[in-house]
């Protein structure tokens, strides 16, 4: 039997392949597996959903086929999932061939040699998936609100004017209860639109902040300064220049007491630059300014480390500002959809980002933690160590993706010189129990997951909860939890990147419009107001002239998606009830968990946002996963932008600092630098275009039109040029 099967294979690796058909029911990652990874190609047979009617019945034999000349490299047979009893998350019935131990970089696909069908094409190859992680961060790019999409930075079928600085909108924000209260006006630009809705929410922008400088700061080499920003090459790698485009719009919404605005609510319209109705800003709140103090403390932290140390210093200045307004003010809230402010203004945003007395203290921890590390104040620790006990990780020995965030503001204090070494070991326990249950490496261990990336339930935003639970289980090797699980860590983890990139029973490459990025089957329509439904330009791939941008996660399968409840016949007209029929929905609705997903835009009463609308919150848990796995290649970073101008040792005594900003800026740019000094404008081709003398501080640049220009500060016998942005 042995000489039979060696002999098969010697037949197998040298066998002519003819063409093959591309099966739905070979499943891979669609971008492909780095060497060292585990790699495993899925077969699959639909027993339930809307695909039951068809089948696949496995081959006796696998091969991996070299794309390049059509050569077989590795053979051997699939081998059943759970005996074969169906998956009940999916409905499919599951074989899985491994190929893992090949390990030679290269293009390849998985052949069915028996039915000669075939999988997409992969690569193998250790920067596997340095392209999606550089879209992905870009999306972060197209999200800009406030900030002009322009070519070369913008993709073509992409560009488009700066959005809400018209009149009214957010350079004139007023406060939603006294709309023509002319003394209510603020500067409220910049930030990011939060999902498909152009709606920015403070205590979210937060999340999405420290999400990205914990992806920057536990993997620093993955990151370079190539991205085609406006502020690519400046010294900074571009997942920092991103991160400051939302910090500076939450410095923007601080007020002088410490407080923060909770919301600001804007117009929607297709491209965004198109929107002309009116914004308005909502009341203040203490979880948005707790969330705010953290983020303000933390990047602090990093951009200190980076070189922008005058930066670094107004963060300081204004997380602890925040901290001591709600140390005084421990419980405003505000939701902006009560029903009393919707009722006198229509409401200010969409979703409701108010939250309960639990995850105010919740905050409050995280706040304290980057506090701690940022100024080693022991009041921050005394707090922690007074209230950590409170959070559900302590209490219930238990991880879950819905609290990744607050499981992480514990773990994140056991890293800290001069932690208590009693907490420390308690979080370090709670936390090692409760990774080790059901849902995490119990589930992995026991294989409990047909597509190897169990999650607990799915709900509204799945995709997102996926890398919540990637980033949990990779938590262990991060925070050096548990030396022994650090192989299983980094397996168990990167399942979740392949779940993303195709390795589900769909067969969707979750991000947008990557076909063109070495994807297949990629999203080619979601939920958001630029990429609308009916848009000529930016609808469904393959229907509008471009299709949505790429890069964009979308939420994900939604086992409890249905249309509006209006539907299908009191939608308030013929011509409204018609549009619940405008679509087939049973697709999605009743489907089996992970396969309740398509490609669909429609708004209501078809309200596709429930399955396919993009979030940040969704962009920045994928993009800290994905890094996780990143190895550079591009242009690195050439190193800081120092805050100070550079001077000999003798001249230290008057080394003067200097800052300018904003950077980017809409209007004009103000420079500080103690002292007298001379500015040159140039254009980045080197063109000069404004020479200004100043002392202490100056204003330049009303004038520029849109564009990268650098600022050449010379102090006495001192030098040093900047990279500004006009927008």
């Amino acid at each position: 039997m042995q000489r039979l099967l060696l002999s098969l294979s010697a037949c197998l690796l040298t066998l002519t392949i003819y063409a093959q058909t591309i099966s739905p029911y070979i499943v891979t990652d669609q971008l492909g597996y780095r060497p060292s990874a585990k790699k495993i190609a899925i077969l699959r047979d639909p027993v339930q959903g809307y695909d039951a009617a068809s089948s696949y019945t496995p081959g006796i034999s696998y091969a991996l086929i070299d794309a390049t000349n059509s050569n077989p490299v590795f053979t051997g047979s699939a081998a059943a999932w759970n005996g074969g009893v169906t998956d009940a998350t999916s409905g499919d019935n599951v074989w899985r061939f491994d190929f893992s131990s090949y390990t030679t970089t290269g293009s390849y696909y998985v052949l069915d040699v028996t039915n000669n069908v075939r999988s997409y094409e992969f690569e193998i190859k250790e920067d596997v998936y340095n392209t999606a992680l550089k879209h992905a961060v870009r999306s972060f790019f197209y999200q800009r609100s406030g900030f002009a999409k322009q070519a070369p930075y913008a993709e073509t079928g992409w560009v488009d004017g700066a959005s809400h600085v018209g009149p009214l909108q957010d350079k004139q924000c007023r406060i939603f209860s006294a709309p023509s209260d002319a003394s209510t006006q603020r500067d409220v630009h910049g930030g990011w639109y939060d999902a498909g809705d152009y709606n920015k929410y403070t205590l979210w922008t937060g999340n999405y902040i420290i999400e990205l400088l914990k992806a920057y700061e536990e993997n620093p080499t993955a990151w370079t300064d190539d991205y085609n920003l406006p502020e690519s090459a400046n010294g900074i790698p571009d997942v920092l220049d991103e991160v400051k485009w939302g910090m500076d719009y939450l410095l923007r919404l601080q007020n002088t007491d410490g407080s923060l605005i909770s919301i600001v609510g804007v117009a929607h319209a297709s491209p965004p630059s198109s929107a002309t109705g009116r914004s308005l800003y909502g009341n203040v709140n203490t979880s948005g300014t707790l969330k705010a103090a953290a983020a303000y403390a933390y990047g602090s932290k990093i951009f200190a480390n980076a070189g922008l140390g005058c930066y670094a210093d107004s963060l300081q200045a204004a997380a602890q500002k925040a901290w001591d307004w709600c140390v005084a003010n421990p419980s405003v809230v505000w939701s902006n959809n009560t029903p009393a402010y919707v009722t006198a203004v229509g409401g200010v945003g969409g979703g409701d980002m108010e939250v309960n007395d639990y995850d105010r203290t919740m905050f409050k921890l995280e706040a304290a933690v980057h506090l701690y590390d940022l100024t080693g104040n022991t009041t921050y620790k005394t707090f922690f160590d007074n209230n950590y006990t409170t959070s559900h990780l302590v209490q219930w020995y238990y991880t879950y993706p819905f609290e990744q965030a607050h499981q992480e503001t514990l773990l994140y204090y056991t890293k800290l010189s001069g932690a208590t070494t009693s907490v420390v070991n308690t979080i370090k326990g709670r936390y090692n129990a409760g990774i080790e249950g059901d849902n995490s490496f119990k589930a992995y261990d026991q294989d409990t997951d047909a597509y190897k990336s169990y999650l607990q339930a799915y709900v509204w935003g799945s995709n997102g909860n996926k890398c919540s639970q990637g980033i949990m289980l990779y938590d262990v090797l991060s925070y050096s939890l548990n030396s022994a699980r650090n192989t299983d860590a980094t397996n168990a983890a990167e399942q979740y990147i392949h779940y993303i990139h195709g390795l589900n029973p769909v067969q969707k490459f979750y991000l947008s419009n990557f076909n063109a990025h070495e994807a297949d089957n990629s999203v080619a329509a979601f939920y958001h107001s630029w990429y609308a439904h009916g848009s000529a330009l930016w609808d469904k791939v393959g229907v509008s002239t471009y299709g949505p941008a790429p890069g964009y996660l979308v939420g994900g399968p939604n086992p409890a998606y249905d249309w509006n409840s209006c539907c299908p016949s009191g939608c308030g007209s013929p011509g409204n009830n018609a549009l619940c029929n405008s679509i087939d929905i049973s697709k999605v609705k009743g489907q089996p968990d992970s396969k309740a997903y398509m490609d669909f835009n429609e708004s209501w009463p078809i309200d596709s946002w429930e399955v396919t609308e993009n979030s940040c919150g969704y962009q920045a848990p994928y993009i800290r996963l994905l890094s996780k796995f990143v190895k550079q290649n591009g242009s690195s970073p050439t190193g800081p932008s120092p805050c100070t101008i550079t001077a000999s040792t003798n001249q230290q005594e008057s080394n003067p600092s200097i800052n300018l900003y904003p950077n980017p800026s809409g209007d004009a740019f103000q420079l500080e630098i103690k002292g007298s000094f001379h500015v040159n404008v140039y254009t980045s081709e080197g063109k000069l275009l404004e020479s200004v003398d100043g002392q202490d501080k100056i204003n330049f640049g009303t004038t520029l039109l849109p564009g990268l220009y650098q600022i050449e500060c010379i102090a006495g016998e001192r030098t040093k040029v900047l990279k500004a942005v006009k927008y």
